[in-house]
């Protein structure tokens, strides 16, 4: 069960790589949720009760519910068009995902390491692929924003391979981390959104001391 939710949350990356419009980013990650929510109820049954209750609260509450509702306000806030508008063409990045994908799996297997499970080690690493190649192709903040999300989605994956014995200041930790940043980042959204109306990350250049 739990592999083939981690397959799903794989397939939900090739989308959201391909996306162009941002309401379907922030639809992708509430799924992306959702699925984290199934996989961590499901390969973490044997933890702590508490422990578990607070990963299960984190995924459904945070991840599918407050993060993206709060950047649709940042959207709305600042009337941000609608379009990622991606430098890189889509077939490309449908390439370099594949590509990414294979080989993270021939490097996870050739690896040896008995600690991670294989298959939560290749999605948690082509989770963070997709993030970074998110925040280095697309030309509004708020994408990056979102790019920084996918890569925490996939640090959490990568967690959940040693799941069981994973503490509780862990999950604190991360928790904090995406508060932070997504609290961080919209402030600076908002604040930035009275001078630089669409976003476009190329326009930073004129800021000046």
């Amino acid at each position: 069960m739990v592999n083939l939710i981690l397959l799903s949350f794989l397939a939900t990356l090739f989308f959201i790589i391909t996306a162009w419009r941002l309401v379907t980013y922030l639809q992708i990650l509430a799924l992306q949720g959702v699925l984290l929510f199934a996989a961590a109820f499901f390969s973490l049954s044997s933890m702590h009760t508490a422990n578990l209750a607070f990963i299960l609260l984190e995924t459904v509450v945070v991840k599918t519910v407050a993060i993206p509702f709060f950047v649709g306000y940042i959207l709305k806030r600042n009337n941000i068009t609608r379009e990622a508008e991606p430098l890189v063409p889509v077939f490309i990045s449908l390439v370099l995902m594949v590509s990414s994908v294979i080989l993270i799996f021939f490097l996870s297997y050739a690896s040896g390491f008995s600690i991670f499970d294989n298959l939560f080690f290749v999605v948690s690493l082509a989770t963070v692929f997709t993030g970074l190649y998110i925040i280095m192709t697309r030309r509004k903040i708020i994408t990056h924003m979102m790019g920084y999300l996918v890569i925490e989605n996939g640090v959490f994956i990568l967690s959940l391979a040693v799941g069981n014995e994973m503490p509780m200041m862990v999950n604190m930790g991360i928790l904090l981390d995406v508060f932070a940043s997504v609290l961080t980042l919209g402030i600076f959204l908002n604040k930035i959104g009275d001078v630089f109306k669409d976003g476009d990350v190329t326009q930073l250049r004129r800021l000046k001391d």
